[in-house]
């Protein structure tokens, strides 16, 4: 191979060091670095000895040409993101990674509105369209589910959550057919792509409040325990006591005091003490007033207002700037 860039000696020395040591390493990377250094570990699949004694020169061990060729590849990343930060948010970053790797090849779709993406899909196997959509952002695949009409948007989200792996032959041949439509140019290094439930789950949280609660009720009429599944794996507006009074501080600094005030109607006493606590007292006291002025409202404007809130927070957990305790991951003692 030809010099290593710096997030490839990194991802090489990752790939040498015991697997408890690596795992130690990865739980003090950020999410930013961790995805990249994951990306490159399933991109150097396998290294010559001469790479990887190169990469590793300052280990006097690799010098004296002890160590084997390095082992990569989407299952030693995996590993090694499960262990580090759990298998949900490993799950997220995995997709992530694969969506960076995957995704150049619906690239010509990018300047496409969503509702000529659905038309271009229109009559499509439902395992099709959604393996459009897995490759997509998921802002983009939320927008495009959006514009599919029920049972087929159902059976697209159902697609998503039970796909496996797609050949590279499959992703070039669905690519080649979109782009003969919309007469663009196409080219064949596609690679392979992976769905399942968390990347439907993330496209779901980028979809508005009517397209969940739709969505979610017909998946569960069709398939419950898959619909437990997604549910288990979103936050949801009950979900804000799962928030440290420091995230919780962070996310009411966005929200406006009229839109908490819908979100609190018949909201769990629980969540209210969480809001409460973490405002201050003049912002409790204009909370208190808007509540009065608004008397009674409709369901669909608490659960809009809710579902605004959640947006937000999963935006700021997206970006690393809070965190969520879920219930199956660890917690740190000193």
């Amino acid at each position: 191979m030809s010099a290593l860039t710096g997030i490839q000696t990194a991802a090489v020395v990752m790939m040498n060091l015991d697997h408890a040591q690596a795992i130690e390493v990865m739980r003090h990377l950020s999410e930013p670095e961790a995805e990249g250094i994951a990306g490159e570990i399933i991109r150097l699949r396998s290294l010559d000895a001469e790479t990887t004694a190169r990469a590793l020169s300052d280990f006097h061990r690799i010098v004296q040409g002890h160590l084997p060729p390095a082992r990569g590849g989407r299952d030693i990343a995996a590993g090694l993101l499960e262990a580090s930060f759990g298998a949900e948010r490993a799950a997220g970053v995995l997709t992530r990674v694969s969506s960076a790797m995957t995704g150049s090849s619906f690239d010509f779709l990018t300047s496409v509105e969503p509702t000529q993406i659905a038309g271009l899909v229109d009559g499509e196997l439902p395992q099709t369209t959604a393996l459009v959509l897995a490759h997509m952002p998921v802002d983009r695949a939320a927008a495009v589910l959006a514009e599919l009409a029920d049972p087929l948007r159902t059976d697209v989200a159902q697609a998503i959550a039970t796909m496996g792996t797609a050949s590279q032959d499959a992703v070039a041949i669905v690519a080649d057919s979109l782009r003969a439509r919309t007469g663009v140019f196409a080219t064949r290094d596609a690679p392979e792509t992976l769905g399942g439930v968390q990347p439907l789950v993330d496209i779901i949280n980028r979809s508005g409040a009517t397209v969940e609660k739709a969505l979610l009720e017909s998946l569960e009429a069709r398939d419950s325990v898959l619909a437990e599944d997604i549910r288990s794996r979103m936050f949801t507006f009950a979900d804000l006591v799962m928030l440290d009074d420091r995230d919780a501080q962070r996310v009411l600094r966005g929200i406006d005091i009229r839109i908490l005030a819908l979100a609190l109607k018949g909201a769990p006493q629980a969540v209210a003490d969480v809001i409460r606590r973490n405002m201050s007292e003049r912002n409790r006291e204009s909370l208190d007033e808007e509540t009065r002025l608004l008397g009674p409202v409709r369901v669909s404007q608490v659960e809009e207002a809710r579902a605004e809130i959640v947006r937000s927070i999963r935006v700021l957990e997206a970006d690393g700037d809070i965190r969520i305790q879920r219930g199956d991951e660890d917690e740190y003692v000193a």
